[in-house]
């Protein structure tokens, strides 16, 4: 089992869009009133936009777009097989893509998660993220999300992702993910961005 880190493209995002496992189109469904596979894509493609590819074939989409200045939103939905990008996903996010944004001046990263999605909650805490607050009723038909993000820390100055931001290590951000995710005994998971190759 190989999975890659690689640039998003539209192509990819659309399949993976397309092919979204239950939990993820759940939270996707209730924050938009008219979505598309392809229009979902084509919004993902703002900023930092990446793609975890399973033996070659798109698995997971993930990334972070800028808000406004210091302000960014990252994000991340694919397919029944994604979890087993998770390790990949999470080593990524903690080596390229944090210290990416933190270079272009992020003071604030969020993520918004439907409370009912109990994977996707166990990953953010895991990566590092801090929950903030409870926002009822914020999907369009009522349902409850939890906010949570990352901030700068005092150490403002430092280049480390690791320490500049609220995180936890890696081994155990992907451990606990694969743990806590094997409900199914298959290691698949959540994630979702843009990338440099792993193999």
């Amino acid at each position: 089992m190989t999975v890659r880190i690689i640039p998003a493209t539209l192509r990819d995002l659309s399949y993976i869009a397309a092919n979204l496992r239950p939990e993820d189109r759940a939270e996707i469904d209730c924050q938009f009133d008219d979505w598309s596979p392809a229009l979902l894509a084509l919004t993902a493609l703002q900023g930092f936009a990446y793609v975890a590819a399973l033996n070659g074939n798109p698995e997971a989409g993930f990334g972070a777009a800028e808000q406004r200045r210091g302000l960014w939103i990252a994000w991340s939905w694919g397919t029944r097989r994604m979890r087993r990008c998770v390790p990949g996903i999470t080593e990524f996010f903690h080596a390229v893509l944090g210290p990416d944004v933190a270079a272009r001046g992020a003071f604030r990263v969020e993520a918004r998660a439907l409370a009912a999605n109990e994977l996707a909650l166990r990953w953010l805490a895991r990566l590092g993220a801090t929950q903030r607050c409870r926002l009822p009723g914020y999907g369009r038909n009522g349902e409850d999300f939890l906010l949570y993000d990352w901030t700068r820390s005092s150490d403002f100055g430092t280049s480390d992702f690791g320490e500049s931001w609220n995180h936890v290590p890696f081994s155990k951000a992907a451990g606990a993910e694969a743990a806590a995710t094997d409900t199914d005994h298959c290691r698949q998971g959540r994630a979702g961005a843009r990338s440099r190759t792993q193999g």
